[in-house]
């Protein structure tokens, strides 16, 4: 049996501490990480770096060739609430592809799959049904809990204007990210089993980390330890 998660996905509000999971894993030698917290070779599969191309096409349509914009109004925000679901859609595209060009993939990748959703836009209630079965059958849910007072503090302060596109530094206007995301149907999309989710008649494993106070930003060993032993937790949910 492999020592290693297939894929992880990772959800939890914008600026809830994702991203910086995720640069605290990749930091950490890869001997140490399969050890410690069952992650193999880091495979990153982000709906943001897709969306955020929409937006740029958008603006390249309107504004340089005076052409109607496809996937978002000029406020940003997307004309049709099924554009969400077609993100999880690629999600599941891009990992089928990863499997077609790498057949023993799991032998040393991990997929991290990340996203977030608000209720505004279906929650995760509506988007996971749109992940593939292939990745539901192997998928494990690591849930970074934050109140939206903790995700707009945080979403305010990483935000670098210079930087709009990257993962660590891109941030939403507090108008937008209220609308969006105050409101978050994880607890409902959870359930009550305290360890397990049905989705599509797959149960996939799940484990919270709760990030208030703030254990993400520093990418210290207190985060270290805390990942190890909600991983570790998961890790032995996932053998279930």
């Amino acid at each position: 049996m492999n020592d290693i998660f297939d894929i992880i996905i990772l959800n939890g509000r914008p600026a809830s501490g994702k991203s910086e999971v995720i640069d605290y894993l990749k930091k950490t030698p890869l001997d140490v990480r399969r050890r410690r917290f069952h992650i193999g070779q880091l495979d990153e599969i982000d709906d943001f770096p897709m969306l955020w191309t929409w937006f740029e096409e958008d603006a390249i349509l309107e504004k340089l060739m005076g052409k109607p914009r496809l996937h978002t109004d000029k406020n940003g925000y997307f004309l049709w609430e099924y554009l969400w679901h077609l993100l999880i859609e690629r999600i599941s595209m891009d990992y089928s592809k990863r499997l077609r060009d790498k057949p023993n993939f799991h032998n040393e990748y991990t997929a991290l799959v990340e996203f977030s959703r608000g209720s505004e836009h279906g929650g995760y209630q509506a988007s996971y049904p749109h992940l593939s079965d292939e990745i539901l059958n192997q998928a494990s849910i690591f849930y970074i809990d934050v109140p939206f007072e903790e995700s707009l503090r945080k979403n305010r302060k990483r935000f670098n204007p210079a930087r709009p596109d990257s993962i660590l530094e891109h941030g939403l206007p507090d108008e937008k990210l209220t609308r969006l995301y105050k409101d978050c149907d994880w607890e409902t999309f959870r359930g009550r089993d305290p360890e397990f989710i049905t989705i599509r008649g797959h149960r996939v494993p799940y484990v919270v980390l709760h990030n208030e106070p703030d254990v993400t930003t520093a990418r210290d060993e207190n985060l270290g330890r805390v990942l190890e032993e909600l991983l570790n937790k998961l890790w032995h949910l996932r053998q279930k």
